[in-house]
């Protein structure tokens, strides 16, 4: 159980990071909770599922620290598929759930995908935006895509410009955020970074070097289930099917003499044994589901419904 429940001056809640695909929220995350937790790629749509990510912050402002629970979530989209239905919803649904919203967009975006997030925040949730990727351009022209958003001034709380790959200003973000906090008991315990269980964690670790291993059209249509954790003191055995639509998918995951699954192992083995800090051995074999993405049935396996 949480500490503080009985100090009234703590702040706690759960902020929303959301924004178009690939804008770079699940980078934003780690980098402000400063571990990899939430899963990272270039490719749209990486993320399917909301992810909650813990931070705890002490502003100069406050008394107390604070808890934030970040929620990853996925892009705002509009597609008809049955998993991409799901993923908007999920989006949607921390929006309306959460105390704050991050507006996360690459700062050379068009305002047009903000004016969309705008008609979506119906229940008119405080909102900051994070205008990221600002080691690209001059201080002069970061201001005139700041000025962009002037016209939206009253709709959002804040602007806050950052360069993740420059400097360490996380608490330049932090600081802001929990201004908008509700005075609220922490709801987990200090020292926990995410309350996600063990495989849902291994199985985003998989996914990502499935995204990292293989060409745009192949990841999208797979999926892993992570269906045994053997834990030991010193090691950890991952065993997991990797979720193909086809077989010539699944040739393609394998690879000549199996080295995409030996590179894809790998790959998902050393991001999750920095994570766990133990050693790993993975277990992978990857399993045709033809049009899985189609079927609520298998999607409910999959834990998307």
């Amino acid at each position: 159980m949480p500490k503080n429940e009985n100090n009234t001056k703590i702040k706690c809640g759960f902020v929303a990071v959301v924004g178009r695909p690939n804008a770079g929220k699940s980078s934003l995350l780690n980098w402000l909770i400063g571990e990899k937790i939430a899963m990272v790629s270039h490719k749209a749509n990486a993320t399917r599922k909301r992810l909650n990510m813990i931070a705890l912050h002490h502003s100069a402002d406050e008394p107390e620290p604070s808890q934030i629970i970040f929620v990853d979530t996925p892009g705002l989209h509009e597609r008809e598929k049955l998993l991409n239905k799901f993923m908007l919803q999920e989006a949607m649904s921390a929006i309306g759930d959460c105390d704050v919203i991050l507006f996360l967009a690459p700062i050379t975006d068009s305002v047009l995908n903000y004016k969309e997030f705008l008609l979506k925040n119906v229940k008119n949730t405080p909102h900051i935006v994070v205008l990221t990727k600002t080691d690209f351009l001059t201080p002069g022209e970061i201001l005139t895509q700041i000025n962009l958003y002037k016209k939206f001034e009253g709709s959002y709380k804040n602007i806050v410009p950052i360069s993740i790959k420059k400097g360490k200003k996380q608490h330049i973000v932090l600081d802001e955020v929990i201004k908008y906090l509700p005075k609220h008991p922490f709801l987990f315990d200090e020292d926990i970074l995410t309350n996600q269980n063990t495989k849902e964690i291994y199985k985003e670790l998989i996914r990502e070097a499935v995204f990292e291993n293989l060409s745009d059209e192949i990841p999208y249509e797979t999926d892993v289930l992570v269906t045994q954790v053997k834990s030991k003191t010193d090691s950890e055995i991952v065993c997991a099917s990797i979720i193909a639509d086809s077989r010539s998918q699944k040739g393609m995951l394998i690879g000549s003499k199996a080295t995409t699954i030996k590179r894809i192992g790998i790959s998902a083995r050393k991001k999750i044994e920095k994570l766990c800090g133990k050693k790993v051995y993975t277990d992978l074999k990857v399993v045709v589901k033809k049009g899985w993405t189609k079927s609520a049935e298998n999607l409910k396996q999959f834990g998307y419904v």
